[in-house]
């Protein structure tokens, strides 16, 4: 059951999607050679923090950490550690910060030093795909028209979508109706309406579409090992168009 967002609710969700957003300008300098991803972990919690917000995949269904950091063939849900970035890796970094109540999520793919010319274009036709995805969100668009969109964009570049895991509703809860996914057919799927907030945040891997979760039950990695880029939003669908509310304020 879709929950539609009042225009009083979508700008009670504002201050969330701003912090996160702002999370990933803070964090994109310290995203160098040398870094570990607990060492990121920690500034993302204390900036969150600093803001008057609360981490929400901390302890998420016993996810351990304050934020997903995917290096390289991971696709989503990388858990934190001590291994450090090396010159030439790419990492997506997915905040999601809860201010009163509320949740924004949006992740952004760094690369560390100068990217090899595979990962720059895998990391850019991800980039590019959610824009073509935003740019279809309007009242009486479809799920089915994102998807289309996106997959057709990415799949023209010779690269794939991920199937497995798509964008979300969301609001007082982390993950709510609608599951949006980055793959379909125009004209299908659930209509949009005003009102509507969900995430889209395509997963787009330089080799097949096929992922596997590791032993620690999170981490999400492609089968073939290709490198894998993500980004994504949370928005709202206005009564004319759409209205991005993970836009920075720094």
């Amino acid at each position: 059951m879709v929950q539609l967002k009042s225009a009083a609710d979508i700008e009670a969700m504002r201050p969330a999607c701003v912090a996160a957003a702002n999370t990933l300008v803070m964090i994109e300098p310290y995203i160098q050679a040398g870094i570990t991803t607990n060492e990121i972990n920690q500034l993302v919690h204390d900036y969150t923090i600093e803001q008057g917000g609360i981490p929400a995949p901390l302890n998420y269904r016993g996810f351990p950490k304050s934020v997903c950091t995917s290096v390289n063939h991971v696709v989503c849900h990388g858990i934190p550690d001590d291994k450090r970035l090396k010159d030439g890796d790419i990492i997506n970094v997915d905040v999601t910060t809860i201010i009163d109540g509320w949740h924004g999520d949006t992740s952004k793919t760094f690369f560390v030093g100068k990217p090899k010319l595979r990962a720059e274009k895998v990391t850019e036709v991800a980039r590019q795909a959610l824009q073509i995805g935003i740019d279809v969100v309007k009242p009486g668009a479809t799920l089915g028209d994102i998807g289309f969109a996106i997959q057709t964009f990415v799949e023209s570049n010779r690269f794939s979508v991920v199937r497995e895991y798509c964008g979300h509703g969301i609001g007082r809860v982390f993950h709510e109706d609608p599951q949006v996914v980055h793959y379909g057919k125009a004209g299908q799927g659930m209509v949009l309406k005003e009102g509507m907030v969900f995430t889209i945040e395509p997963m787009v891997n330089a080799g097949k579409s096929h992922v596997k979760v590791l032993g620690d039950g999170w981490t999400v990695v492609t089968r073939d090992k290709s490198l894998s880029a993500q980004f994504e939003h949370t928005l709202a669908v206005t009564k004319d168009g759409v209205d991005v509310l993970t836009l920075p304020s720094l």
